[in-house]
């Protein structure tokens, strides 16, 4: 994939359907000039509720190919795949494991809205595959995965943005620069509330992983909890996962 400069990122960045803000790794390579070989393949990772409204907007770029969905659920494939097929005639390829992803040498880009505990290991590995990044909010648990994300995309030259949608709205930044200006006086305190009422998720007893669910791919570097009484299961894919190093 093509890198474009900083500058034409910024210019091509927009908001599109449902608040999803949708950035230059998806738009065709060429500045936007669209070609039969000139496509953006992206995979979506995570296609429940977030990631639902990724493909939806990726759906109306021109020049981009929704080429893979990705998520450690398999039980949601068939009507994903179905409702991406109808919205841009193209049928994506399915896949549970991220690293055979980021594999995949004509993916070009990945948009990430996994749990929270994942954003950043997979922004870096997408790094360091070569692929730029969209990947949603909290960008990271940690002020030093932050930090080590920034790494990775100037390490390896990729493009890589996330979804803090509010800090680039117009009336945001109008707002900044009249309080910059002096509008308000001398600030010597701010406060900032944000109420945004959810219903309870509930609590439930340890039980059984559900048919087609990948647990230990959904826990990647999370801890695991075993049961009381019983013992810890053996080594797992997220025993690896604790190291951000490059």
């Amino acid at each position: 994939m093509e890198n474009l400069d900083r500058r034409s990122f910024v210019k091509k960045t927009t908001l599109i359907s449902a608040g999803t803000m949708v950035s230059a790794p998806f738009y065709a390579k060429g500045g936007g000039v669209v070609g039969s070989n000139n496509q953006v393949r992206v995979a979506v990772i995570g296609i429940r509720s977030r990631g639902r409204d990724h493909y939806r907007a990726l759906s109306k770029i021109p020049g981009v190919t929704i080429a893979t969905l990705c998520d450690i659920d398999e039980r949601f494939f068939p009507e994903t795949v179905k409702e991406v097929e109808e919205l841009t005639g193209h049928q994506p390829a399915v896949e549970t494991e991220y690293r055979k992803v980021l594999e995949d040498p004509d993916i070009d880009a990945v948009s990430i809205a996994t749990p929270n505990h994942w954003h950043a290991l997979q922004t870096i590995w997408a790094c360091q595959a070569g692929k730029d990044v969209y990947v949603e909010k909290p960008v990271s648990h940690t002020v030093l995965e932050g930090r080590k994300m920034v790494e990775a995309a100037r390490k390896y030259g990729r493009i890589v943005q996330t979804g803090t949608q509010a800090r680039s709205h117009p009336a945001v930044l109008q707002a900044m620069d009249f309080v910059h200006s002096g509008g308000l006086g001398d600030i010597y305190m701010a406060r900032g509330l944000c109420l945004k009422p959810r219903g309870s998720i509930g609590r439930t007893n340890n039980s059984e992983v559900p048919e087609g669910v990948n647990w230990d791919r959904f826990l990647g570097p999370a801890p695991f909890r075993h049961e009381p009484g019983k013992p810890p299961r053996p080594d797992s894919i997220h025993r690896e996962l604790f190291c951000l190093g490059q």
